[in-house]
C-alpha cells in the first residue's frame, strides 16, 4: 500500500476556480468539491502543502496584504475541517524574471521539504498547468494534471510529459489516490 508522505497542491484551477490574479477575499471561492475531497485524503493521513505561482504580485495586479488576507482564508478553512496543511508557498516572481522559486522550478518544494522534513521522492503534486507536473517531475514525485481550470488545455499541451495521473477533478483525483492505496 502506498502512502504519500505529503500531498502538494497548485491553488489556482485546482483548489478554486481562476478567474486570472485574484486580488480579493471576494474573488476567491473553493470549488464545491474540494473541501470532501481533501477530507477524504486527510481522513487517510495525508497531509498538505500548498505551491503557487502568484506572478501577479510581480506584475503589479495582486497587492501582497491582500494575498495575505486570501491565504488566512485558506488556512483557516483547512484547519476549520481538520485538514494538515503544512503551509501555503507562493512565489511572487515576473515569469520574466523567474527564480528557481517559480514552478517549474522547484525552490518552494526544498524549502517546504526542508521546514517540514518532507519526502518529496514520496509525495505528489497535484495541479492543473504544465508548471505543476514539471515542478512534481523536477522533485522526482508522482504528479497528477487535474481537468479543472487551464487543466484541460495543458493536457494538450503535454507533448513527452507524461503525468502519474489525469484526472476530471480533485474529487476524481482523491478518489484515484485512495484506490491506488487501497490495491
Amino acid at each position: 500500500m502506498k502512502q504519500y508522505d505529503t500531498i502538494f497542491l497548485d491553488r489556482d484551477g485546482t483548489l478554486n476556480p481562476d478567474p486570472g490574479y485574484i486580488n480579493s477575499i471576494d474573488q476567491f471561492e473553493f470549488y464545491d468539491f474540494t473541501m470532501d475531497a481533501l477530507k477524504q485524503l486527510g481522513n487517510a493521513g495525508h497531509r498538505f502543502c500548498i505551491i503557487t505561482n502568484q506572478s501577479g504580485i510581480g506584475r503589479g495586479i495582486v497587492d501582497i496584504n491582500r494575498l495575505g488576507e486570501i491565504h488566512d482564508f485558506i488556512l483557516n478553512e483547512f484547519y476549520n475541517n481538520n485538514l494538515n496543511l503544512l503551509g501555503i508557498y507562493f512565489c511572487p516572481d515576473h515569469p520574466d524574471n523567474a527564480s528557481d522559486f517559480r514552478k517549474p522550478g522547484i525552490g518552494m518544494f526544498k524549502e517546504a521539504a526542508s521546514d517540514h522534513s518532507i519526502e518529496l521522492a514520496n509525495s505528489i503534486m497535484i495541479g492543473d498547468a504544465v508548471s505543476d507536473i514539471e515542478a512534481g517531475i523536477n522533485s522526482r514525485m508522482d504528479t497528477m494534471l487535474v481537468l479543472t481550470g487551464r487543466g484541460e488545455d495543458t493536457q494538450k499541451k503535454l507533448g513527452s510529459i507524461t503525468p502519474t495521473f489525469i484526472v476530471k477533478d480533485i474529487m476524481d483525483g482523491a478518489q484515484q489516490i485512495l484506490g491506488e492505496l487501497a490495491q
